[in-house]
């Protein structure tokens, strides 16, 4: 890492689960680094039986099957592991803080471990995306069509707009 200045370990984690209901879904695969002050890095990646079957479509988007964790701990044996590994660390992630941090905290609690994420800075990769390059039909207009959308907010220049774009994804995408 060569921009980003820590003053705390920094743990960047990635979780893969049996679906995306924080509630009832379970933990299949988790992923740590911790990035020290000093650049040096630890990383922790375990297979995890969920203890439940792994709905196919989700298999379908990790590529983990039943199989694959029949002989892998359970989340209960790790949960020391992984909270030692987290402990005074800031976090980090792909969309982590909407879903991999609420879901890791709740697995950990369900399995009768402890793990408070709070007061710890979360960066997060997907906001800082969305708000750096906005998601809006302005924006969408210039990147499929190539063109500034002048009007915007005016209804029908909104909706001519949209025609282009979904006209310009059927070109650049085949399936849709």
């Amino acid at each position: 890492m060569k921009n980003l200045k820590l003053d705390r370990p920094l743990v960047a984690f990635d979780l893969e689960t049996t679906g995306v209901h924080i509630e009832r879904d379970r933990i299949v695969e988790i992923a740590l680094v911790r990035v020290e002050l000093d650049g040096s890095r630890r990383t922790f990646r375990s297979l995890v039986n969920p203890e439940m079957p792994i709905p196919p479509g989700a298999t379908a988007v990790h590529k983990i099957t039943d199989a694959d964790v029949a002989d892998a701990p359970v989340l209960g044996s790790l949960v020391s592991e992984i909270i030692a590994f987290l402990d005074g660390a800031d976090l980090a992630g792909f969309n982590s803080a909407r879903f991999d941090a609420p879901m890791l905290e709740n697995e950990i609690r369900r399995v009768g471990g402890n793990l408070s994420l709070e007061g710890r800075r979360h960066l997060d990769a997907l906001k800082i995306f969305h708000r750096m390059e906005p998601r809006n039909l302005t924006a969408a207009y210039k990147i499929y069509c190539g063109k500034e959308l002048k009007g915007a907010h005016s209804a029908l220049v909104d909706v001519e707009a949209t025609i282009e774009i979904l006209d310009a994804q059927v070109a650049r995408y085949e399936d849709v």
